[in-house]
Parts: structure tokens; sequence; C-alpha cells
């Protein structure tokens, strides 16, 4: 994904291959859920750059392990961050919260303008927030405290992939006309 800012393609820190690996591997893993878990099941499988966060709930620890071992069996998956909660599910007024929530930390990064927030992926489940992405350790430090500073959040939890400032260069903006993955304006 890509957008034309000012003259300058914003580039995701994801290649092209690594975002259409993650959404097929959020695919290919809800079908395996559905199919494996009780209808009773709330489960969200977020991907980024092949790292897995589970979240949501099931009602006893072994579906909780045998979303795990599903999601261990999915072709490119790195590694899997399982924070389902063996709960009753939440109520839709708690996941309306939660989506509020999202937008509130997604929208304070974007407010703040010293945080690339497009960089960031944003998961509320039950006031916890996860963000997850590709960043430094300068830019994680100060997703979370945006994120700390909006209300409804009551934790965060970071999935993170820590990349160097020299790798943010070589990544972050490359002038549009030497970029053929630009989306149109």
């Amino acid at each position: 994904g890509s957008a034309v800012m000012g003259g300058f393609v914003a580039i995701d820190r994801r290649t092209a291959g690594i975002q259409l690996e993650d959404e097929s591997i959020e695919l290919r893993t809800a079908q395996g859920l559905r199919q494996n878990l009780s209808n009773a099941a709330h489960v969200n499988v977020t991907s980024y750059n092949r790292q897995v966060l589970l979240t949501g709930e099931v009602s006893k620890a072994q579906d909780k392990q045998l979303a795990e071992q599903i999601l261990n069996r999915v072709e490119n998956v790195r590694s899997v961050v399982n924070e389902l909660a063996v709960a009753p599910n939440s109520s839709l007024s708690d996941r309306t919260n939660d989506a509020l929530v999202s937008g509130k930390v997604k929208a304070s990064m974007i407010d703040s303008r010293d945080v690339f927030a497009s960089a960031f992926k944003v998961v509320t489940e039950r006031g916890t927030v996860y963000l997850m992405g590709r960043v430094t350790q300068r830019e994680a430090t100060r997703a979370v405290e945006i994120a700390r500073g909006v209300s409804g959040v009551q934790k965060i939890i970071r999935v993170f992939e820590i990349i160097t400032e020299e790798e943010l260069k070589t990544m972050q903006y490359q002038p549009a006309n030497e970029s053929a993955a630009t989306a149109p304006a």
C-alpha cells in the first residue's frame, strides 16, 4: 500500500509480497478457526509482517491452545502472539468501544506529526491496545506515549518488529517518479 503525499510516496514498511502474505495468513487462519472452533468463539486474526496476533474470546483453554496450533500450521507464519481470553464473548457495545479507542489512537498518532502513523497497526480488544508494526525503538516508545494519552486505553501491548534508524532511512521515502507502486491521487 502506498499513497502519494507532496510528490513523495509513503510506502508501507512491508513489501507488497509480505502485505499479500499477511492478508492470505489472515484469511487462511480465519477459515481454519471457523472450521475447528465452536461457533461461540470470537477470534480476531491480525497479521503484520507474518507476525500474527490472536485476540478475542474463547470458552475454554483448549480452544485457546487449538487456535495457536492451527496458526502454527499455517504456511509462512513467523510468530504467534496469542492474546485470546478464556471468557464470555465481548458485547457489541464493548466491541464498538474498542473500535472507537483504536480510532482515537490512530487519530492521535496522525495529529502528533512526529510519528509515521501508517507504520502502525492498532488493534483494541477489551480496552487493551495492541500496537503492531516495523518501527524503530524511538517510534515504538513515542507510539506507546501517544496511546497512553488516549481515554479508554486500559493497557498497551507492544507487538513490534524493531528496526534500526538506518533500515528506516532506506525504506522511508522514495521520490514519486522512482516508484512504480504509486496510488492514484
